[in-house]
């Protein structure tokens, strides 16, 4: 006797696909609810304050006056998103891509950059008291910027702001 594919499909197929894609989705839970907020205008009320973001994605996000005091940004793209006056402090954006990012006037106070990619990021007036750039590369006109308003030591990592930068 040969079965339709209709009549597969209202039978035991349609529950069989189901089954395994429940189980697909339940295998990769972070890509499930990963959060992209590529291209995004976010209001300037935005607080992520003390979440992990480690799964969300920020490429080309505008997030001006943004709260991310203590939020985990691991690993997480930046890229060419404007973050103006934006609060940062004691963020961990260690391995981030900044690369293009406008940073001006953000709060990054005790925030941890370790590793970070920043080529062309642009820090103008940003606050980075007690903040680590250790193995961050910069271009030598925006390091020396910041090393004229860097002072202090990161409480998470114990490393001066200064040196992390390696200004002379």
């Amino acid at each position: 006797m040969k079965l339709s594919f209709r009549r597969m499909l209202t039978g035991w197929l349609l529950p069989a696909l189901l089954v395994v894609m429940s189980l697909f989705m339940s295998s990769y839970p972070q890509a499930a609810l990963a959060d992209d907020f590529t291209k995004a205008n976010l209001p300037n009320d935005a607080d992520f304050s003390g979440q992990d973001l480690t799964t969300f994605e920020f490429t080309q996000a505008t997030v001006r006056h943004g709260k991310f005091m203590n939020a985990n940004l691991t690993g997480v793209s930046l890229i060419g998103g404007n973050f103006d006056s934006a609060d940062m402090t004691g963020a961990n954006l260690t391995n981030s891509l900044l690369d293009t990012a406008r940073m001006t006037r953000v709060n990054l106070t005790n925030a941890i950059l370790v590793g970070a990619f920043t080529s062309v990021t642009n820090f103008d007036g940003a606050i980075i008291d007690g903040a680590d750039f250790t193995d961050v590369m910069l271009r030598k006109d925006i390091q020396m910027k910041l090393c004229k308003v860097a002072k202090g030591t990161n409480p998470t990592t114990g490393r001066n702001t200064r040196d992390t930068l390696e200004c002379a």
